[in-house]
């Protein structure tokens, strides 16, 4: 609440530069903010008696947007990156695959390794967890299991996350 707004006959007062004015009617308060072409703002309703603050409230909302706009600026939104294999994989491929999840990992992405099984291959699945250990261990240096492997539908899925 701003100005005129404030409805409470008594406030505590801060100053234009910080200082404790005290206890104060509204309507004196308000008078002495308008003498510095300030706004009377209120800055905790909840407190007995309320406490408001001579700010310029434009300035005080420019500021406030300025430094949302730059902490939104400087988050950085991490995504996930797929990298998909096969039960039957050999070692060279996977040492490609391990080699792109590397620079996934490197830009600062989770990877999800997924391991794809199609017809008969579905009644081997216990025997090929081994392909994503084997993946895991070839990235160990710069990545950690975020979630182990599990089963998910037709394939098994394990997420890495770089290490910190």
């Amino acid at each position: 609440m701003i100005n005129g707004q404030i409805g409470d006959r008594e406030i505590r007062l801060i100053g234009s530069h910080g200082e404790q004015v005290g206890i104060v009617n509204s309507r004196e308060a308000l008078r002495m903010a308008r003498d510095e072409d300030l706004d009377l703002v209120m800055i905790a309703p909840a407190a007995k008696p309320p406490v408001c603050k001579m700010i310029d409230y434009s300035k005080y909302r420019y500021e406030t947007a300025r430094k949302e706009k730059e902490a939104r600026k400087k988050q950085r939104t991490i995504e996930t990156k797929e990298v998909r294999l096969s039960p039957n994989i050999e070692e060279n491929d996977l040492n490609t695959k391990a080699n792109a999840a590397r620079k996934f990992l490197e830009k600062g992405n989770k990877v999800k390794v997924t391991l794809r099984f199609r017809g008969r291959e579905m009644s081997h699945m216990s025997q090929t967890r081994n392909v994503l250990d084997d993946f895991a261990a070839k990235l160990s240096d710069i990545a950690v299991v975020d979630k182990p492997a599990k089963v998910e539908g037709r394939s098994l899925v394990m997420f890495l996350s770089e290490k910190r």
